[in-house]
């Protein structure tokens, strides 16, 4: 079976991709820096998962260090999934060089040590984080790129670098624009996270803005299944996808969807816009399904459901 790397392969999505990889057979090497943006000890247990599906390995490295990943990404590795990233708009409009030194020269040093070694496929994690402005819903790729945040900048950067080297060196790459992915083992950053551990204890929570603002919430699930095609096609390459659900809620919705299936009686409070979050977000995710036969398949109630599910069985610190 390939030998394959995954940046980044503590955290949320990385270690799902290396979970599914590691039972399908594969030689993984997981590569994460746990960092402390939010607890290693929760990373550390992402390692534990995986190293217990089949062979995986695990390395402690910094995409920052072009000399440590020609060291990891050998002539042996055939697919590299690009996952490490300073993650956060809000984080990012604080300090705008961390995201920038971590996504965009990480992905050039993931890019030149692959490139150097030919490996057969680079799957970069993007983000719908590129588009920012809305001019027209649904996103579909050929929507402008006007980031809002320095996050949004960094993303787009690090595809357009996939991009020249797929144009200009001839490496294989994809970029997968993710739409707020959500399921077991997230970030306990995010609004998701932190609604279901308030809820369960029925706190009250915090909505930024009005709450009128709209996401399209993707599963794990199906973020999985579309990386996974991709070790098997070549139509995709040198191409940006989206990878979402389709479909939208606010985040009000998302409040009493989560209560209904908690059963809390938290009470919702509102806070100031932070600077950085989009007003609305929304994937036409056809390019998906013509490329890769991409079905997002996971509801958001379902997905919902699940989550709630798992958090219950885990003692989790959210974020606040």
């Amino acid at each position: 079976m390939s030998k394959i790397v995954i940046t980044g392969g503590a955290g949320f999505i990385g270690s799902h991709i290396a979970e599914s990889c590691a039972k399908d057979g594969y030689e993984v090497v997981m590569i994460d820096n746990l960092d402390d943006y939010y607890s290693p000890e929760l990373k550390k247990k992402n390692i534990e998962y995986v190293l217990k599906s089949g062979n995986a390995t695990f390395v402690h490295g910094d995409v920052t260090d072009l000399d440590f990943f020609r060291t990891v990404i050998d002539r042996d590795v055939e697919y590299v999934f690009h996952e490490a990233a300073q993650a956060g708009v809000r984080i990012s409009v604080e300090n705008p060089f961390k995201p920038n030194n971590i996504n965009v020269l990480g992905t050039l040093n993931v890019l030149q040590a692959s490139l150097e070694v030919d490996v057969e496929r680079v799957i970069n994690a993007s983000s719908s984080s590129v588009y920012g402005k809305v001019e027209y819903l649904p996103f579909d790729e050929k929507h402008p790129t006007q980031p809002v945040s320095p996050y949004g900048v960094s993303k787009l950067a690090a595809e357009h670098y996939c991009r020249v080297f797929y144009e200009v060196y001839g490496i294989s790459t994809v970029s997968l624009r993710y739409f707020t992915v959500y399921g077991p083992r997230m970030r306990p950053d995010l609004a998701i996270s932190i609604f279901t551990g308030k809820m369960l204890n029925d706190e009250p929570i915090t909505i930024f803005g009005d709450g009128e603002q709209t996401r399209d919430f993707t599963y794990i699930e199906d973020i999985i299944k579309v990386n996974m095609k991709l070790l098997d096609t070549n139509r995709a390459d040198g191409k940006v996808m989206n990878i979402g659900s389709g479909n939208r809620i606010s985040v009000n919705e998302l409040a009493t969807n989560l209560k209904k299936i908690i059963g809390s009686s938290s009470e919702v409070n509102y806070a100031e816009v932070q600077r950085g979050d989009a007003k609305h977000t929304l994937a036409d995710v056809g390019l998906a399904k013509e490329l890769v036969g991409y079905e997002p398949s996971v509801s958001i109630d379902e997905g919902l459901r699940r989550f709630v599910e798992w958090f219950r069985g885990e003692q989790i610190t959210v974020s606040t």
